[in-house]
């Protein structure tokens, strides 16, 4: 993470930010003490990648959710309202039972990719409410059904629907019905950064008493089962508190006080191992599992260790709680030489005052970078920032040791050892990283984090350089140049969006990091080269990609096309233009401190023109309809554009940067090197529009697509009955009500589907056919806002289109970005668009106002849709509130 957080303030939070911090693996001493400790505890482990050792690469069968509280994690663990080191080596998390669900509530309960009729799906009510960078504080809400737990009939009825269905949701089981379920309230409020302070709060929503057991759970992670290591740390009893034996946390106190209505806790322990019997059939490791607080707690097995030593532990509070009240229970996590360590009145005032202190520390941080939003902007802002902030992971995957296996463990299957990843045995992780949804998508994927940086930028610059540092070092970046996409498949091609998030963090954080530009410009360049290399089939600037997380947007399978047949690419052009000018700003800033960048700046915009170029004469854009198209080529040569109107067709329009006079001046004065690409952009040619004069200093636009074609484009793009709706721009036009078929193609079909996907293409539990995607529509509003530099109030059009009234492009872009806030706003009658038609959600002061920032939104009412946490990229409404468009006119 970078040298310095820089951004103006004053605040408390903006001092513990301003602390050094450096790369995990190269010191964890090097990082900010704040970081030491935070939200890095996973909410899923189970059915992931990295727990995968199956033959057939089939990772939600290897290890299911049935699995996960009897079997040790290899590289990843899971929780509750989660923390841990930032060695991700001792984790604290909550445990639930209401007395009747056949298991504890350890970790959320969701269907798997296979058991969803839309791709997995999470099954639980949580909410992150506040958060600060540094951790300092955190609160986390959930929704426990007093009634049993339905994970049979949540299984059976989703296996029942199928893609034309809705999918079966919690509350649609009526264990919500007459308001029988906990309120569940953790916070966490740092004296100092290794003392820790953890309120657990329940609240009796029902109408009648009723009892829960609460258990604060910590226990190491299992690191030496792997390496066959002697040396396991533990856990044991002292007094009233339990002390953590280990190397680097030895001394560490874990403390449970009595709750507020005076009950005492027990203390039980057992051993972060499988259950050998249970999972595999074998010989134990030992008589006190992993689930064994489990089984003890449940049905009273004799499976905890009496002589109170384990490398596990749980305070298990059983509460009755009368309707209506609430129950509060204090836990201190402190490290030896703090002096929560020590003293016996730990848990009294000082307690309450130090989560207090916080809080108004909470309030005066997002006051000072938001401090013109009203009420409703703020929860937005706030309850965004601790999604972000709680979705912080860390995340460990060594590549070549998870191929060839453990040294002390069974080599894995040869299927295994020749599947999925192989080409990737350099990836070798260990950070914290941005996760896109802790629960959905507990794995880093390239370009969700490229979004995620530009909002992290204004909480924590650091952290935010650091993402986007991290991401391009030798152990993430292949050496041939690729980035890694995801966990499932390191070869997936994603966006190229890095540079212009590295741009934006650099501009958000006043513009001076000139070292953190330099960093990612040049690992930029290597993977700038590999797409030129690799994504461009036939040599001539027009370039593919395949699906490009854009799943299932298009009618055929665009990373999986028949033996011969080519795609030639309008979104994966468009983006390669879109790279190329990000990478001519970078360049262009960069060369304002080092002459010697100039070299860049030739090469960049000389790169960017022969993309142009090669669009504009590729064919791909239809002149009839005013809008791009892909272009399907069969092994005869035969051609055939894919005439569907979607965002694949908006992605050349993005490319699209004002370059003010300061810069133009400069590519003037080298302009006698490339005059024959600046005549071929049209600069200085027939095309003047491209070109603004103020005080006879030039200003130009480098786009893509001339006037004509902007204002056509822009006329499809901005139809209300096509692709604009209430809530943002559409992934797909809705014309497509009538499905669109590939002509001779079979099955090659798309119709417009403004909820959840009807597709098993990618797993089927994304969807591009219809509904709204923050971070397109987030670029476009970045590009109306460079349209708006250039042309000012000069240039103007009918918006929405067939309206009266026209509007020039910072106003368009205003409106879009106020669209896509307004997803989350009470309307007159108090209803959130977000939460639809789920009257609960709408109505009950208990669930209204808190807020879900979901993987998209349906097309047509903005209903979240899709994973429910997904504050990783839906997150850049934090930018949109604190840097809106209209700011960017002056």
């Amino acid at each position: 993470m970078n040298r310095q957080h820089r951004r103006p303030g004053g605040t408390a939070e903006h001092q513990r930010l301003a602390e050094a911090t450096g790369r995990l693996e190269d010191g964890l001493h090097d990082a900010n003490p704040w970081y030491l400790w935070g939200p890095y505890l996973s909410e899923r482990a189970w059915g992931t990648v990295r727990e995968d050792y199956s033959d057939d690469g089939n990772a939600w069968d290897y290890f299911p959710h049935e699995h996960a509280r009897s079997r040790a994690y290899r590289w990843n663990e899971d929780g509750m309202a989660g923390i841990s080191d930032i060695g991700h080596e001792f984790c604290l998390s909550l445990a639930l039972w209401n007395g009747v669900d056949p298991i504890l509530k350890e970790r959320m309960f969701g269907l798997t990719g296979p058991q969803g009729n839309h791709g997995e799906d999470v099954k639980e009510y949580w909410w992150y409410l506040q958060g600060l960078p540094s951790h300092a504080l955190l609160q986390w809400r959930y929704h426990y059904p007093q009634a049993a737990f339905p994970y049979e009939q949540l299984v059976a009825e989703n296996a029942r629907r199928g893609r034309d269905d809705f999918e079966y949701e919690l509350l649609d089981t009526g264990v919500f019905d007459d308001g029988r379920y906990w309120v569940v309230d953790v916070t966490y409020a740092k004296a100092g950064p290794t003392d820790i302070l953890m309120t657990i709060s329940v609240t009796n929503n029902g109408a009648v008493d009723a009892s829960i057991d609460v258990l604060p759970t910590g226990w190491f992670r299992n690191t030496w089962r792997a390496g066959g290591e002697q040396n396991i740390p533990g856990l044991a009893a002292d007094g009233d508190a339990v002390v953590l034996e280990h190397d680097r946390l030895n001394g560490y106190r874990l403390r449970a006080a009595p709750a507020s209505d005076g009950t005492e806790p027990r203390v039980l322990f057992c051993d972060n191992e499988t259950n050998i019997p249970k999972i595999f059939g074998g010989d134990p490791i030992t008589p006190y599992p992993k689930d064994g607080i489990n089984d003890h707690v449940v049905a009273g097995a004799a499976t905890v260790n009496p002589a109170q030593h384990g490398s596990k532990a749980a305070w298990w509070y059983h509460l009755d709680v009368p309707a209506g009240h609430t129950v509060q229970a204090r836990v201190r996590l402190s490290g030896p030489d703090t002096a929560g360590s020590s003293g016996s009145d730990w848990a009294g005032d000082d307690f309450g005052r130090i989560a207090a202190l916080r809080q108004s520390e909470a309030n005066e941080f997002y006051t000072a970078i938001g401090p013109d939003l009203d009420t409703e902007q703020m929860r937005i802002l706030t309850q965004a920032a601790a999604g972000l902030i709680w979705s912080k992971q860390m995340y460990s995957y060594q590549v070549a040791r998870w191929l060839d296996g453990d040294p002390a463990e069974p080599p894995p299957p040869a299927g295994h050892q020749h599947g999925r990843n192989t080409d990737w045995r350099h990836l070798d992780a260990f950070d914290i990283l941005a996760m896109p949804d802790p629960w959905e998508y507990p794995w880093f994927a390239a370009w969700d984090l490229a979004f995620h940086s530009i909002s992290w930028a204004h909480l924590d610059p650091a952290f935010a350089k650091y993402q986007l540092i991290v991401l391009l070092r030798e152990w993430f970046l292949h050496p041939n140049g690729a980035l890694p996409a995801y966990e499932w498949n390191f070869d997936d091609v994603n966006p190229p969006v890095h540079a212009l998030a590295a741009l934006r963090v650099f501009n958000i954080d006043g513009g001076n990091d000139i070292e953190f530009l330099e960093r990612v410009f040049q690992k930029l360049l290597l993977n700038f080269t590999w797409w030129v290399n690799r994504q461009d089939p036939h040599g001539n600037n027009v370039f593919g990609g395949g699906f490009l997380g854009l799943d299932n947007i298009s009618p055929v399978d665009r990373s999986h096309l028949p033996p011969g047949t080519t795609l030639e690419q309008s979104d994966g052009t468009g983006w390669m233009a879109f790279y190329a000018e990000a990478m001519l700003g970078i360049a262009l800033a960069l060369a304002d401190h080092d002459p010697v960048y100039e070299d860049m700046v030739i090469k960049f915009l000389e790169h960017f023109t022969l993309i142009a170029q090669s669009l504009k004469e590729s064919g791909l854009y239809d002149v009839d309809d005013g809008f791009y198209y892909d272009r399907l080529t069969d092994p005869d040569g035969t051609c055939e554009s894919i005439k569907v109107q979607s965002l694949v067709g908006l992605i050349p329009a993005l490319a699209a940067a004002e370059i003010p006079a300061r810069n133009a001046t400069r590519m003037s004065r080298l302009r006698k090197r490339f005059t024959r690409r600046f005549t071929a952009l049209g600069i200085g040619g027939a095309q003047s529009w491209r070109i603004r004069t103020d005080d006879d200093t030039p200003r130009i636009l480098l786009s893509v697509l001339s006037a004509d074609q902007l204002r056509s484009l822009m006329r499809t793009v901005f139809d209300e009955d096509a692709m604009l709706s209430d809530y943002g721009l559409r992934s797909l036009s809705k014309k497509y009500r009538e499905p669109y078929t590939l002509p001779g193609a079979t099955g090659a079909v798309i119709d417009y589907e403004p909820a959840e996907s009807r597709t098993a293409m990618y797993g089927g539990n994304s969807n591009w056919r219809g509904p709204v995607w923050f971070p397109i529509n987030y670029l476009a509003i970045r590009a109306l806002v460079q349209y708006g530099r250039f042309f000012g109030t000069e240039a103007t059009m009918a918006y929405p289109t067939g309206a009266d009234a026209e509007s020039d492009f910072f106003e368009i872009a205003q409106d879009l970005a106020d669209r896509l806030v307004s997803i989350w706003l009470p309307d007159a009658d108090g209803r959130r668009p977000v939460y639809g038609g789920t009257e609960i959600f709408q109505t009950d002061p208990a669930w209204k106002d808190n807020l879900l920032f979901n993987e998209y939104f349906h097309g047509d009412n903005g209903a979240g849709l899709g994973a429910s946490h997904q504050t990783g990229w839906t997150a850049l409404v934090i930018d949109l509130l604190l840097h809106p468009p209209k700011h960017s006119r002056h």
